[in-house]
């Protein structure tokens, strides 16, 4: 039995557990949501890759959310999530094709915060990469150098205190050359805003570590984010990722006007895309349907890929590109 079959068995086995003593009081919400686009790619590079038409998923998923309250001020909480990869019919994540589960995590929620154990969203990522994580479309979130998801991880996020908290993570075997990784991130929010520091240490041989802030604020129906990350090792060679002193910057501002939010990000991003620019807008169809359209450029390849392919498919040598995309995302 694999680890994620492993972790995805022990959240089930775990909720089951008090749910044959007291099932009354056992809470699921089950939730999905079907996330597919047409896309055009025309790579810089074409004798490397050609420009093509395709259909790609736009991370699809299905899952549920379940707890269950232990005593007072404690509650037991589980979730497990599965990508689904629509236009490749298949149950895995679009961009990491190994991967047929995006969430599986078990925990205690209570007056002390909250610790998670399993497969679940890096705390370093929720708290820096995020709030300029914000398009619809496959192409979203490749801005920055952190990952989102990873496995064997024990996380802690601390209860608000006044706006202020924190967060902690110990991933095994998740950093550089097999290392553990560790994360740490603290926040504090007053009014609309929202500022944030993280360290995501991933050790190795190069001592590779990501130090990033961040800022959130919201205006009525206009939202601002921004990031800077930046790398500290011992990678001294400037066309190499993970260089020492490599940063990404983002800026992010996104307005809603009746059903329509459009959206723009700029990003530099060294050794990683370098100048991107992503424009986008969504319609709210209804509560269910939103209908969305973007562009996306890059300077150099981090995201183009060959037709519904992922990571292992990315189009390094395709010199960068440019794509326009428009979809539909049905949740239910």
């Amino acid at each position: 039995m694999n680890r994620k079959t492993l972790i995805a068995s022990s959240v089930a086995a775990a909720l089951a557990v008090p749910a044959a003593v007291h099932a009354s009081e056992l809470n699921f919400d089950f939730y999905g949501s079907a996330r597919v686009q047409v896309e055009s790619v025309r790579p810089d590079n074409r004798d490397q890759l050609d420009s093509y038409t395709g259909v790609r998923d736009a991370y699809s998923n299905i899952g549920f959310n379940a707890d269950y309250p232990l005593m007072e001020g404690l509650t037991l909480i589980g979730q497990l999530e599965l990508p689904l990869d629509i236009a490749n019919k298949a149950v895995q994540d679009p961009w990491d094709q190994e991967q047929d589960v995006r969430v599986a995590q078990i925990g205690l929620q209570g007056e002390m915060g909250t610790l998670l154990y399993g497969q679940m969203w890096l705390p370093y990522y929720n708290a820096i990469a995020a709030p300029v994580d914000m398009f619809s479309t496959y192409y979203s979130g490749f801005a920055t150098y952190t990952a989102f998801r990873r496995g064997d991880t024990i996380s802690y996020y601390s209860p608000d205190m006044n706006g202020l908290s924190f967060a902690f993570a110990w991933s095994e075997d998740n950093g550089e050359d097999g290392d553990n990784r560790v994360q740490l991130t603290g926040s504090y929010s007053f009014g609309d805003t929202t500022l944030s520091i993280g360290m995501d240490d991933l050790n190795g041989e190069n001592n590779l570590r990501i130090v990033g802030i961040s800022a959130a604020h919201s205006m009525g129906n206009l939202y601002l984010g921004a990031k800077l990350e930046r790398f500290y090792s011992d990678i001294n060679d400037s066309d190499v990722y993970g260089n020492d002193g490599d940063m990404a910057m983002n800026l992010y501002a996104g307005y809603t006007l009746g059903k329509n939010t459009f959206k723009l990000m700029l990003a530099e991003v060294e050794n990683y895309g370098e100048t991107v620019v992503h424009v986008g807008v969504d319609h709210q169809f209804n509560t269910s349907l939103t209908l969305f359209a973007e562009y996306y450029y890059e300077q150099e390849t981090a995201a183009i890929t060959e037709k519904r392919g992922g990571l292992e498919e990315t189009a390094w040598a395709a010199e960068g590109g440019q794509v326009f995309a428009a979809g539909m995302r049905f949740n239910f």
